[in-house]
């Protein structure tokens, strides 16, 4: 419907939110139900997060498993170029933004019974104000008010700098890096790059691949991580040994693991794990993807500073939590510190009358958005929704992949009970995975003998998470 300024709005769901998750939940609504819904979004177009995206920002997995489910977003292209060849494609930012801009248009306000309220923030209480009129109006729900804003998701042109900069130094985000270099004057022969994530990856391969030599570039790494090879991402049938074959790995290792470093070297060594430095085990775990010929490429840097997180630059030093640093002069500055989940606090879904979006499935954050829709259509008991959406909490250090894992695994047994569940996950398009298994035939004997791997290992691998569990709450508590 078109959007007009009024006193008050009503509709059975009213969304906070018009990012990935939330634009994944409303469809799953329209597709499923006759709900009317109202979406409220600070941004002047929807998106979330990806309206403020870097240029060169891509997705890290397939694009397959993105966006809404009544939409395609893939092509099902695989890249003959780059750093992701041979690989399903990757959207850019650009296309992401495009892609959620049609979905609203075409799908959700063309369904009538969709309300977008763009640039007007959710005060609470059912009121709503305008940000640029300032003119404020309430809405009002039948049903639920869905929050998928929770995470409070960061991002590096908004975030607010947790470390000092004296004025003569340049500190950019990422956004501003190719507007700068594109300045043929701009005085910089060296580039410091700051932070660990995926944001930091995408900065060191960017620069590298506009012919900045590594030994131009120092990268400022608070803490190593885990990733994860991108190869065991793709959802198409030729990769089934790959992205089937590395589940059935993991759970072998999980299964013949002796302790939790003994755990991720096995992972590491089934392929599933990736590291930078093979000399440096990894602290940190935010299940950043990259492929083989991403991270050769970022091997290259040899300049990477191990000091923890920067608390100040001057031109005399760069202080850290872990000791300091003389700085390089002439030196771009390019903060890519900002955390993309600023909110790890997990709560039930479903309370009351407000859901709370939330990850049901690990990586998986818009099929979780769809799936908590599905549950909230076909259940009216909150308790029993919240029985079939635990929590599966977003990782911050290396350990809190045991409890990730633990409960994705859980989750994916307590849906394959529940009947018509199981049939409708299989039918999704966010779901690749389960539409690979399905496709397995009585005479694929290689794809059975991987599936028969990862059944046999399934209960032992629960059975030592479970220790594992035990073991991390007890160090917690002692």
């Amino acid at each position: 419907m078109q959007f007009s300024l009024s006193e008050k709005y009503t509709a059975d769901y009213v969304i906070i939110g018009a990012g990935a998750s939330g634009l994944a939940f409303v469809d799953t609504l329209i597709s499923e139900s006759n709900a009317t819904v109202i979406i409220i979004d600070n941004r002047h177009k929807p998106g979330g997060h990806w309206v403020d995206a870097y240029s060169f920002v891509t997705l890290h997995q397939p694009s397959a498993f993105y966006g809404v489910n009544s939409t395609e977003l893939s092509q099902g292209r695989i890249d003959h170029v780059g750093l992701n060849q041979g690989l399903s494609e990757l959207a850019t930012g650009a296309e992401v933004q495009a892609y959620y801009d049609n979905v609203m248009r075409d799908t959700l306000l063309a369904s009538g019974r969709v309300i977008y309220l763009p640039l007007c923030e959710y005060v609470g209480e059912g009121r709503v104000k305008h940000l640029i009129t300032g003119f404020e109006f309430t809405v009002q729900y039948h049903r639920k008010l869905v929050d998928s804003t929770y995470y409070k998701t960061s991002i590096p042109a908004t975030h607010q700098r947790q470390f000092a900069a004296a004025p003569e130094l340049t500190v950019i985000p990422p956004n501003a890096l190719p507007t700068v270099l594109h300045n043929a004057q701009h005085g910089f022969s060296h580039f410091t790059v700051l932070g660990g994530g995926k944001t930091a990856i995408d900065t060191c391969l960017w620069l590298l691949q506009n012919q900045v030599a590594p030994s131009s570039i120092s990268w400022f790494m608070p803490r190593d991580a885990w990733f994860l090879d991108r190869k065991n991402t793709q959802p198409s049938a030729e990769f089934f040994s790959d992205s089937i074959g590395a589940q059935a790995s993991q759970m072998e290792a999980i299964a013949d693991s002796t302790s939790l470093t003994d755990l991720f070297l096995r992972l590491e060594k089934a392929g599933v794990f990736l590291r930078l430095d093979t000399g440096v085990l990894p602290q940190m775990f935010h299940g950043a993807t990259i492929s083989q010929a991403e991270l050769a490429q970022i091997r290259r840097i040899k300049h990477i500073v191990r000091k923890g997180r920067v608390e100040s630059l001057s031109a005399a030093e760069i202080i850290c939590t872990q000791g300091t640093e003389s700085p390089i002069a002439h030196s771009l500055y390019i903060d890519c510190t900002a955390s993309a989940i600023t909110n790890l606090t997990v709560e039930p879904v479903f309370q009351d009358n407000v859901i709370k979006l939330q990850t049901v499935r690990a990586y998986q954050p818009t099929f979780s958005a769809a799936f908590i829709a599905h549950l909230e259509l076909l259940f009216d008991d909150n308790e029993k929704k919240n029985q079939l959406s635990k929590v599966v909490p977003l990782p911050n250090n290396v350990n809190d992949w045991i409890e990730m894992t633990y409960r994705n695994m859980m989750n994916q047994f307590f849906w394959s009970k529940e009947p018509g569940l199981k049939e409708w996950i299989n039918n999704q398009r966010l779901d690749g995975f389960s539409q690979l298994i399905r496709g397995v035939k009585f005479y694929h004997f290689e794809k059975l003998k991987i599936l028969n791997r990862m059944r046999k290992a399934a209960k032992p691998a629960i059975t030592k998470l479970k220790i594992y569990r035990e073991l991390l709450s007890s160090t917690k508590n002692s």
